[in-house]
């Protein structure tokens, strides 16, 4: 059955609007700002989900209606960044995902195989999400209206509460006050909070998908968040005596859990999620390209005293690994958009700081013209080499 564009979006936009009406919450009920809020065209695609409150009073200014220059320079910039994740970044990932999750050969889902297909799927996703939040945000600041931030770094996150604060956070937020909350949210008890994330976790999987890797994927991001509360209550807020290696081991603790959710919610079938999650933990072998003979024998020597294989290492290679390693580099240690957008309001909520001291800051210059030239540039030359849709697109 084919569905309306969007119309999960404009679907929860209406439904909380007509909850808070119902709640005496709206504040405004002016037909044409109300239609206007539900009909906004950049979000419909993958979100952000709008929410009455922040959308309808930027419709009743004067001011959302006349251009400025500066909204033109900072959509247009964010509108390049956002393209270029997309089309270079993301689609750059996407056949060593489906090498991986796609093969007819489940013999090839070895080792460093398998982590490299769900490594590189988790990047794609990633890139993919974040450049449509840029672009969405960019496209709508041409127009004057400003969007909430919708993604904010989700894979710096210390722990998996924090990641989804900042992984497609307005869906969070409906999920947790027309959700969550009615259910009973933390109000009954921790028994019935658990009951409320996981049930609320199920549905959000549901959401994305009528397939049962949906509904695991949801699972165990529900699981995930109740063992995360418990550890709270069980440990409380204090750090121990070495906080910057507790924040590292929880970031990758944290990514390393999102990985594997990710392996569910990107597999055709609950088979082949169990496939791949069994080559990642090394039970089907490990192999290591034959080339690698030729190149490192002294190393592939000591790798086969150690029981690695040389074949067929279903597309993992030195090329792809440093790729890898690269996006991640930029994942971890570049500022988003939106941070390097900090004093210009690219998005309603200011995002969380950046924490590298040396991060450039936008202003309106020749070299960060030059620079978003140069990005956009380098995505229409990959796209006109054709590029897939959105990921998001399809939820």
């Amino acid at each position: 059955m084919i569905l309306p564009l969007g119309i999960s979006f404009f679907t929860f936009t209406q439904i909380a609007f007509l909850v808070d009406a119902s709640r005496g919450l709206a504040r405004e009920y002016n037909p044409i700002h109300y239609a206007l809020f539900v009909t906004y065209f950049p979000h419909l695609i993958a979100g952000p989900v709008l929410h009455h409150k922040e959308m309808m009073p930027q419709f009743s200014r004067d001011r959302t209606y006349k251009p400025e220059a500066e909204n033109f320079s900072v959509g247009l910039t964010m509108l390049a960044f956002g393209l270029f994740k997309k089309v270079v970044l993301a689609d750059g990932c996407a056949a060593a995902a489906a090498a991986v999750f796609d093969t007819a050969n489940p013999a090839t889902r070895t080792f460093f195989a398998a982590w490299t297909g769900a490594l590189s799927y988790t990047l794609q996703i990633y890139f993919d999400f974040s450049g449509y939040s840029d672009m969405a945000a960019g496209l709508s600041k041409l127009f004057g209206v400003v969007l909430p931030i919708n993604f904010n770094s989700p894979y710096k996150a210390d722990n998996i509460i924090e990641f989804w604060r900042r992984w497609h956070m307005t869906l969070s937020r409906f999920l947790r006050d027309y959700l969550y909350i009615p259910l009973g949210g933390n109000r009954l008890g921790p028994i019935r909070r658990h009951i409320n994330l996981a049930l609320t976790m199920l549905l959000g999987g549901l959401w994305h998908g009528a397939s049962w890797t949906f509904v695991v994927w949801g699972g165990l991001h529900g699981l995930y968040l109740m063992i995360n509360h418990a550890w709270r209550e069980l440990r409380g807020t204090s750090s121990g005596p070495w906080p910057e290696a507790e924040h590292l081991a929880g970031r990758l603790l944290t990514f390393a859990a999102v990985v594997a959710a990710w392996v569910f919610f990107r597999a055709k079938d609950f088979a082949t999620a169990c496939d791949i999650l069994i080559g990642m933990a090394g039970l089907n072998g490990t192999v290591l390209p034959q080339t690698w003979t030729v190149r490192f024998p002294a190393a592939a020597a000591q790798a086969a005293s150690l029981g690695a294989r040389f074949g067929d290492a279903g597309g993992f290679g030195g090329a792809l690994a440093l790729r890898l390693i690269v996006l991640l580099a930029i994942v971890w240690g570049l500022p988003n958009v939106a941070q390097l957008m900090t004093g210009r309001r690219p998005v309603l909520d200011e995002p969380t700081p950046s924490m590298n001291p040396f991060a450039p800051v936008w202003r309106p210059s020749p070299l960060w013209l030059f620079a978003a030239a140069a990005l956009g540039a380098a995505a229409f030359v990959m796209i006109s080499g054709g590029a897939s849709e959105f990921l998001y697109y399809q939820f």
